[in-house]
C-alpha cells in the first residue's frame, strides 16, 4: 500500500472524531435524531477546519445502511464508498472548475433521478463561491425547491462571495478555527500511533504556528517526521519553519514593558539575521501583550501558551501600567502589522513600531494628571492641604502709607461778571508764570515690594524745602486760584 500523509489517514471517520466545532457537531446529531434534515447545508471556514470531513460523515450518516442515523459504522463498503469519493450517489463537484451555466444545466438535469443504493442523492459543492452569477442564478430554482431525495451541501472559505439568494436558502454552519490545544493534543496523539517522540514544547510551536487549521498541523509534523526522524523537539520546529520560540517573545515583551529600547532592537536585529519571520515574531509579540491585557482586566486568563516562570515576570512588570496603556502598544503595533504585509523591508517598520510602542507607554497623559489631582483632593481631608488655585498667600507685611490730611479748599467768593473759561485760563497761567520760582516738594518714595521687609528710613535733617501748604499761603497764587475759581462757576 503506498504511503498515506498523516493529513488523510487521520481524517475524522464519524461525528465523534471532529475536533473543535462541538456547535456544528451537536447540531447535526439532533437533525439526525429528530428527523428534521434541511434540503441544503453551507459550511464557512478557514482552511483546514473540517469542512470537507463534516460533509462527508454528514453524507454517510444520511446514506448508511439503515439511515439516517447518528451512530453509524464507518467500515461498512458504504461509507468507505463515499469517504473515497466513488459513491454513485455522492457527487463531489468542484466549483473552481465547474462554474459554468452549463455544468449547473446538467446538475438539474441529473437531480431527477433517483439513487443508486442509498436513500439520498447528495451533492456537495466544494468552494462553491466560485461559481459565476449566472451559475448562482440558474442553481436557484432547483436549490429551494429540489426532489424529495435530493440534498444540498456547500462549502466556501468566502461566504461573502455567495449570493444573498443562495444563502437565504441554506443552513448556514460557520466553522471556527480550531483551539491550539486541541491541536497539540491530537498532534501527540498522532506522534503516539505512529512511534515518533514528539516534545510538548513542539507539538505547541507546531499547533501555534498552524494558527487554527488542523490539516496544516498535520502536514507540518508529517514534514518534520521527514526532517527530524523519530525524535522532534521544538528547536526542530523553530529552525524548519522559521518560529520564534516563546521564550524569545517574552524576552521581547519584557524588554517593551521595561522600556529597554537598545534590547529590543538588538533581539529583532538577531531574529532577522537568523531568518526567522518577522511578521510572525510581531504576531506573537501582538498575542502575547493581549493575553496581558486580559490578564489585567480577568486575573483567572492564563498566559496564551508562555511558560508559568516567564508569564508571572511578566505579569509583574506590567503592574506598572493601566489597561489603557498596554491598549496603546496593541494599537501601534496593529498599524505596524499592516504597513509590514505590503513593505519590502519590515525589519525597518518592526523597528519603528517598537520604538513608537515603548514611547506611548512612557508618555505622560491628561489622565495621568487628572489621577495626582483626584488623590490630592483625597488626602486633602488630613495634614496635607493642596493650595487651590484661585488662593493666594497673604505679604508678609506690607507697610502701611500714613493718612494723609483732607485738602481744604477756600470757600468761593461772590458770583461776578462772567468771562469766557478760556481768558481765566491764559490769566492763571500768566500769574503762576510771574509767581517766584519754587522747588516742586518731593514726591513720596514707592513701598516697597510685599515679600521684603520694611526698614525705617534713617532720619534725614531738615531742610528749608517749601511744602503744600506754603506753596498754597504765597499771595499771588491764592490771588490766582480764587480769581480762576470765581470766574469758572460764574462761566
Amino acid at each position: 500500500m503506498s504511503y498515506q500523509v498523516f493529513a488523510r489517514k487521520y481524517r475524522p471517520k464519524t461525528f465523534d472524531d471532529v475536533l473543535g466545532q462541538d456547535h456544528v457537531v451537536r447540531t447535526l446529531r439532533n437533525a439526525i435524531a429528530q428527523q428534521r434534515l434541511a434540503h441544503a447545508y453551507l459550511f464557512v471556514g478557514p482552511r483546514g477546519t473540517g469542512k470537507t470531513s463534516t460533509a462527508r460523515i454528514l453524507a454517510k450518516a444520511l446514506n448508511c445502511t439503515g439511515g439516517p442515523k447518528i451512530d453509524f459504522d464507518p467500515d461498512e463498503d458504504v461509507c468507505i464508498e463515499i469517504a473515497e469519493g466513488r459513491s454513485l450517489d455522492v457527487l463531489e463537484i468542484d466549483g473552481a472548475s465547474n462554474n459554468g451555466v452549463e455544468q449547473v444545466r446538467d446538475l438539474r438535469e441529473s437531480v431527477r433521478f433517483a439513487p443508486a443504493r442509498g436513500q439520498f442523492k447528495i451533492y456537495y459543492i466544494d468552494e462553491v463561491h466560485m461559481l459565476s452569477n449566472a451559475a448562482f442564478n440558474a442553481l436557484l430554482k432547483t436549490l429551494e425547491e429540489p426532489p424529495p431525495h435530493v440534498k444540498f451541501i456547500f462549502a466556501t472559505t468566502e461566504a461573502n462571495k455567495i449570493l444573498p439568494t443562495i444563502l437565504s436558502r441554506c443552513q448556514r454552519f460557520d466553522l471556527r478555527p480550531i483551539p491550539t490545544e486541541t491541536i497539540a493534543g491530537q498532534l501527540l496523539y498522532i506522534a503516539t500511533k505512529e512511534g515518533i517522540t514528539l516534545d510538548q514544547s513542539a507539538a505547541w510551536a507546531i499547533a501555534k504556528g498552524a494558527d487554527g487549521g488542523m490539516r496544516d498541523a498535520q502536514s507540518m509534523l508529517d514534514q518534520l517526521v521527514a526532517f527530524c526522524g523519530d525524535h522532534i523537539n521544538e528547536e526542530n520546529v523553530l529552525d524548519v519553519f522559521g518560529f520564534t520560540s516563546r521564550e524569545k517573545v517574552a524576552k521581547l515583551t519584557s524588554s517593551l514593558l521595561a522600556r529597554e529600547t537598545p534590547a529590543a532592537l538588538s533581539l529583532i536585529q538577531k531574529e532577522a539575521e537568523s531568518g526567522r519571520e518577522l511578521s510572525q515574531l510581531l504576531g506573537e509579540l501582538i498575542g502575547c501583550l493581549r493575553a496581558l491585557l486580559v490578564a489585567k482586566l480577568d486575573p483567572s486568563a492564563d498566559g496564551e501558551g508562555i511558560p508559568a516562570e516567564l508569564w508571572n515576570q511578566l505579569l509583574e512588570a506590567a503592574n506598572d501600567y493601566a489597561p489603557d496603556r498596554i491598549l496603546a502598544a496593541i494599537d501601534v503595533f496593529a498599524e505596524t502589522e499592516g504597513r509590514m504585509k505590503w513593505a519590502t523591508n519590515k525589519r525597518l517598520h518592526f523597528e519603528l513600531g517598537v520604538i513608537k510602542s515603548i514611547q506611548s507607554l512612557g508618555e505622560v497623559r491628561i489622565t495621568d494628571v487628572i489621577k495626582v489631582l483626584t488623590r490630592c483632593a483625597d488626602f486633602s481631608g488630613g495634614s496635607f492641604q493642596p493650595p487651590s488655585p484661585t488662593s493666594q498667600a497673604a505679604p508678609a507685611s506690607v507697610p502701611e502709607r500714613p493718612p494723609v490730611a483732607p485738602e481744604r479748599k477756600p470757600e468761593p467768593p461772590p458770583v461776578t461778571k462772567a468771562k469766557p473759561a478760556a481768558s481765566a485760563l491764559v490769566s492763571l497761567d500768566s500769574l503762576i508764570q510771574a509767581a517766584p520760582e519754587t522747588s516742586a516738594p518731593p514726591l513720596a518714595p514707592d513701598p516697597p515690594p510685599w515679600n521684603q521687609e520694611t526698614k525705617p528710613a534713617p532720619q534725614a535733617p531738615a531742610s528749608p524745602t517749601p511744602t503744600e501748604s506754603t506753596f498754597y499761603q504765597d499771595p499771588l497764587i491764592q490771588a490766582a486760584l480764587e480769581k480762576f475759581e470765581g470766574k469758572v462757576v460764574s462761566g
